[in-house]
């Protein structure tokens, strides 16, 4: 393999970074076994561990590293190009890295740091629950985007750019309620989430309670955990399970527009229509979201903007203009055909 890194030789073990780097590092803490484990599979695929990058001056770097949960996602397609040129632009050099679902991110962006001797990190969507004490091993400046943050977490640790997911959320289940509908089924993320997926889902549960209608908990269905995290088969999976249920709704809303679209599919298999037999409605506002058949009603990020802002905060903060700053930005509710009144 060309260019191995640290990060690649975790995956091969199935171990965290941290684990890899006390291995190399002889480290009293690690059980022998793995130890050895790991030292065969470095010495298996020739790697050696950049001990004179570690050494240079970090001012000899100029590259930015964006670490990214949930490449797959389509959602995220136009903010990576965003980065990269936005990035190009400032004579940095550019590197995406992929962080698997079981992978902690600060742990790897850690590793990064030594190893590419960034000036910069970008984390991009995902679960996103670290300690102060965590955050505080990355000596470099970092932004969060797209990261729902609860209120666990202290403002003056990081920086962030989002959306208010609880409040954009609200909007479209508000929205489903005044149309009438008042058993609306929702594919959420998997309970213990404290990010993105539970801001979402509090949101529609607020929705409906202040419509006076109950949230029942056979229309509450959680992801697929060994599937791709808001995808379209996930969607898919999820949906065709509850149809089978034959649980009363009239109403889907999926946590993304991907998932909508799987659950569209769902749905035209069991033999029913959309928006006839019920309506469907996603969130973030994709592409295809617009030209799938029937367009999917979501909510529209504007992620160019806040791929955009990302960077800007994240050079201010290299070039030491600010402290840490928060930007929220608002989205719209774009209603289309997958949705219909019952009024």
């Amino acid at each position: 393999m060309d260019n191995i890194t640290i990060i690649d030789i975790a995956k091969m073990c199935g171990v965290g970074v941290t684990t890899v780097s006390r291995a190399i590092n002889n480290h009293p803490d690690i059980n022998e076994e793995t130890k050895a484990m790991i030292m065969r599979v470095i010495k298996e695929n020739h790697y050696v561990p950049n001990n004179s990058a570690r050494n240079l001056k970090r001012s000899a770097s100029k590259t930015i590293a964006v670490l990214i949960k949930g490449i797959t996602n389509q959602f995220f397609n136009p903010m990576i190009k965003v980065f990269e040129q936005e990035i190009q632009r400032k004579k940095y050099s550019f590197i995406l890295q992929r962080v698997d679902e079981n992978q902690d991110e600060v742990e790897v962006a850690i590793e990064l740091e030594k190893e590419k001797r960034l000036k910069g990190i970008v984390f991009l969507g995902g679960l996103f629950s670290h300690s102060k004490e965590k955050l505080d091993q990355l000596t470099v400046p970092f932004v969060l985007s797209t990261i729902g943050m609860t209120d666990e977490f202290d403002l003056s640790d990081y920086s962030s750019v989002s959306v208010d997911d609880f409040k954009e959320s609200y909007k479209i289940v508000d929205y489903l309620c005044n149309q009438g509908h008042k058993k609306i089924a929702v594919i959420t993320a998997p309970m213990e989430d404290v990010s993105i997926g539970k801001l979402r889902y509090e949101g529609y549960k607020q929705a409906l309670a202040d419509h006076g209608l109950v949230c029942h908990d056979q229309l509450v269905r959680c992801m697929k955990e060994d599937i791709d995290s808001y995808s379209m088969e996930n969607g898919y999976a999820v949906t065709k399970e509850l149809l089978e249920l034959n649980e009363e709704f009239t109403a889907i809303y999926a946590l993304s527009d991907s998932m909508a679209i799987g659950a569209c599919k769902a749905i035209f298999e069991a033999g029913k229509r959309i928006p006839e037999d019920y309506s469907v409605a996603g969130f973030d506002g994709l592409d295809i979201s617009f030209y799938y058949n029937p367009s999917i009603t979501t909510i529209r990020q504007p992620v160019e903007e806040i791929a955009e802002e990302t960077i800007k905060i994240l050079f201010d903060l290299i070039n030491k203009k600010i402290n840490h700053v928060h930007k929220i930005y608002p989205a719209e509710l774009i209603v289309r055909e997958s949705t219909k009144s019952l009024l």
